[in-house]
């Protein structure tokens, strides 16, 4: 059994694949100060839930955006698990060709990895979490750029912090434009005002990358199915697309490993 990883701003996402299937999802808040034994005991707890034991975990892979939380996890699965974990873009590179200075985030690179291999290219990435990030590849596999803004929770959390008489509300959509109390307003300017900023750079987007080929638009994360449905552009909704990356790279990774040996 695999054991994937998604480290991110707010939850960290643990995945178990079985072969292709991705078997179980847990998740915890992501906390910097956690202990190895504060990750390490979750762990055993839900492989227990599972009715799985430690020596069915064969392997371990990680993308992390949280840097400092590494040391501690990686230290509780080494401890708890028995295994050294794999790190992309430490011990496996993601294979986007990418021309620009440095390198994408893990996660980003990832997902344009699993999307290329399971919807083809060119494509639109668009990862609706913490932070929405949009991520273009051309028909030849090249990235070709993208752009990041803060979440529609972000914003809304800031609205709320900075303005004193206005309150915190629940994401969902209004079926209407003109709010009659504050709550239904704040709902209004944040959701469907970000589900209009969205659908435009959608726009200007496929137009600037001026394939001749039909670009898909793929949406995952925490909040795509919040948007999706109100965004007719958004081709597919995989909320999955990082772990199925994880366990994609893994499996590219230990099939060249095999063959140098």
């Amino acid at each position: 059994m695999l054991l994937t990883v998604d480290v991110g701003n707010t939850n960290i996402v643990f995945g178990f694949f079985q072969n292709d299937k991705l078997m179980e999802t847990f998740r915890l808040v992501t906390k910097e100060k956690r202990t190895t034994d504060e990750w390490g005991l979750p762990l055993l707890q839900f492989l227990s839930r599972m009715q799985a034991s430690v020596d069915e975990i064969e392997a371990v892979v990680i993308a992390s955006v949280v840097p400092s939380v590494m040391p501690s996890l990686l230290r509780a699965i080494e401890t708890y698990l028995g295994q050294t974990t794999l790190v992309i873009d430490r011990d496996i590179i993601p294979t986007l060709q990418y021309e620009g200075e440095g390198r994408l985030g893990a996660d980003r690179a990832v997902c344009c990895d699993a999307a290329i291999h399971k919807y083809g290219t060119p494509l639109l990435v668009i990862d609706l979490g913490t932070a929405t990030t949009f991520d273009a590849v051309s028909d030849t596999g090249w990235y070709l750029g993208g752009c990041i803004l803060a979440g529609v929770q972000v914003s809304a959390d800031a609205l709320a912090g900075k303005a004193a008489l206005l309150p915190q509300i629940e994401l969902k959509r209004p079926n209407t434009f003109l709010g009659l109390n504050t709550v239904e307003q704040i709902q209004i300017g944040s959701v469907s005002g970000y589900i209009g900023g969205i659908r435009y750079l959608i726009q200007e987007t496929i137009q600037e990358m001026g394939q001749k080929k039909p670009i898909r638009v793929i949406a995952t994360g925490g909040l795509a199915p919040l948007v999706a449905s109100h965004i007719p552009e958004i081709d597919v909704v995989d909320d999955g697309l990082i772990l199925d990356g994880l366990r994609i790279m893994y499996q590219n990774h230990a099939l060249k490993s095999n063959e140098k040996l």
